[in-house]
């Protein structure tokens, strides 16, 4: 279970953000097509039905908000029951909620809402694992944009469900200068003064993040003013703790590339301020969660 008290906050201050409501309206529009023929063809219209939502292993749960919006959007008159928030830390077995409703409309709305609830909790159980590792030392957890396309906003919502931090959403709130980047330019210099003088022309306040493969580029960068944040790609620890007394608290430090759950503590430990790991949302493993549906018709009752 976290500790934070704003972390149980996070998914359902999301419900009214337009990109999310827009995603699950293409999510059930993509399940359902012209309607659910298998459904329409057996369950009578005025069956009332009940589901319980459990969890089948342990991990931290993170989405029931934005499943309580797809069921709302399936039917309006099913009603959601949350037992447990997101955040929490669940074993295996646990009913984390309850819907009652159509027992058609349940159907209609079931896939959709576990595979978005899967891969939220699947996310969040393991950004909680490395939040975990890396604990007592300065460092952060942050995800990447390696993400499904049209999934950005709740992968990333998942991420500080499980502790961690978001880097930039996308590629126009944050200046972030790569090796194509610096290749195209003729060099790290020549890269972050058309990049500084951009930003400035256009009046853009973000900030400015450069990679570097190698100790002697990180010397290059500190050459000049207005870059907020080295990132160390595929730096040997040795070379990562060289390059953190380099740069001396100048700049924040980001280390990222070959990050797992075995090496991501000695990393912490060499006074980086953040670990990026595009694996917490280009292959998650989902939570394996079910959906159990019952008759609630009068004589069930």
């Amino acid at each position: 279970m976290t500790t934070d008290p704003t972390i149980p906050n996070i998914i359902s201050d999301a419900v009214g953000d337009s990109r999310v409501s827009r995603l699950i309206e293409e999510a059930i529009l993509e399940d359902l097509g012209m309607g659910d023929i298998t459904t329409d063809g057996i369950v009578p219209a005025d069956l009332p039905g009940r589901g319980e939502i459990r969890v089948k292993e342990p991990g931290v749960v993170a989405g029931l908000a934005v499943v309580e919006m797809v069921f709302h959007f399936v039917d309006p008159e099913i009603v959601m029951k949350i037992l447990h928030s997101d955040a929490s830390f669940v074993e295996a077995g646990t009913v984390i909620g309850n819907v009652k409703g159509s027992f058609a409309s349940l159907l209609k709305a079931e896939r959709t809402a576990l595979n978005i609830l899967q891969r939220m909790s699947g996310i969040a159980t393991l950004t909680a694992k490395f939040v975990k590792a890396v604990k007592g030392t300065q460092a952060r957890i942050t995800d990447t944009r390696k993400t499904p396309p049209g999934l950005r906003i709740l992968d990333k919502l998942a991420v500080r469900v499980g502790g961690g931090v978001n880097h930039r959403f996308g590629l126009d709130d944050m200046a972030l200068i790569k090796d194509n980047h610096i290749a195209a330019a003729g060099g790290i210099g020549p890269a972050i003064e058309r990049c500084l003088q951009y930003l400035q022309q256009k009046k853009y306040i973000v900030r400015v993040e450069i990679e570097t493969k190698n100790l002697g580029e990180v010397q290059q960068v500190l050459k000049f003013s207005g870059v907020d944040r080295i990132l160390l790609d595929n730096f040997s620890l040795d070379e990562m703790k060289r390059a953190v007394q380099m740069i001396d608290h100048k700049l924040e430090v980001e280390a990222s590339g070959n990050v797992s759950l075995d090496n991501v503590r000695a990393i912490a430990e060499t006074g980086v301020d953040i670990i990026s790991i595009g694996a917490l949302t280009h292959s998650p493993k989902a939570l394996d969660i079910s959906m159990k549906i019952t008759n609630l018709s009068k004589s069930h009752t």
